[in-house]
């Protein structure tokens, strides 16, 4: 379904309701297993954020404006119907954490994975797929595994790859991208950054929090949690080992339970 601008994929039915956001170049079906093992007796709601999967492009990207999408497509009228639980990863972790920061009514509880609010170096890595992306000559793609070939030089680990390339859709006899390569490449800077300024200006999140890190990544350290706790006073923090970044695909049974009892709570 649609609710707007924003493309969006439920299971399950239920008073209360899971909303999941992805990372960048990713798309809510990356939440798919975690998903469809919690909707026996919830709404979940798997969002494409704006300029990402089928949602739609738009002329710029930044957090303020993904958090106020998801705010008023997809949480205000779940809120209507009964408590929403946000969670998001990666990107979709900083789109979360604004959204419950500027529309603290509308989310009951928090899940953060793997991100913290503060700025990271990451513009140039992320620059460097965008650019791969963009440099594939289309027009010579003739199935996926050529796709897969020409993409190896300038993605040579093989699961950052195929992460990548659940982005190619056939469109007619060709190939398309579905994420705005052009915007995101341009406004890389705002979203491996943080709307400090924005956030400080907000009111505390005054809502459970779990923060959830895989402890083989780099996202979530010491040094981050004064700014995390200063934001969210409730948060809790629960490292989930031989994780790395993507926990919720890594280690998708100990992730599920984990989220289940913090739901449940």
């Amino acid at each position: 379904m649609s609710a707007g601008t924003l493309h969006t994929l439920q299971y399950g039915e239920g008073a209360g309701a899971v909303v999941f956001l992805h990372g960048l170049f990713g798309q809510g079906r990356n939440w798919n297993t975690i998903g469809k093992a919690l909707a026996g007796d919830r709404r979940v709601m798997l969002v494409d954020l704006p300029n990402h999967g089928r949602s739609a492009w738009t002329d710029r990207v930044d957090y303020v404006q993904m958090a106020d999408a998801v705010a008023a497509e997809v949480l205000t009228p779940l809120a209507a119907q009964g408590p929403v639980a946000l969670v998001g990863h990666s990107m979709g972790g900083k789109v979360a954490m604004l959204a419950a920061l500027r529309h603290p009514e509308l989310v009951e509880r928090l899940v953060v994975v793997d991100m913290s609010p503060v700025g990271y170096g990451t513009a140039r890595e992320f620059t460097g797929y965008i650019r791969a992306l963009q440099g594939l000559d289309l027009a010579a793609i003739k199935d996926r595994e050529d796709a897969e070939a020409a993409l190896t030089a300038a993605v040579p680990t093989p699961s950052v790859r195929s992460f990548l390339l659940q982005n190619l859709r056939r469109d007619g006899d060709s190939w398309r991208w579905q994420p705005n390569l052009a915007v995101l490449g341009r406004d890389i800077e705002q979203l491996s950054g943080w709307p400090e300024e924005v956030a400080d200006a907000l009111a505390p999140y005054a809502g459970p929090v779990l923060w959830i890190a895989g402890a083989e990544s780099g996202y979530v350290k010491p040094e981050y949690d004064a700014a995390m706790t200063r934001l969210f006073p409730r948060k809790r923090l629960l490292t989930i080992k031989g994780a790395g970044h993507w926990v919720h695909s890594e280690k998708p049974e100990i992730f599920t339970e984990v989220l289940r009892r913090f739901l449940d709570s």
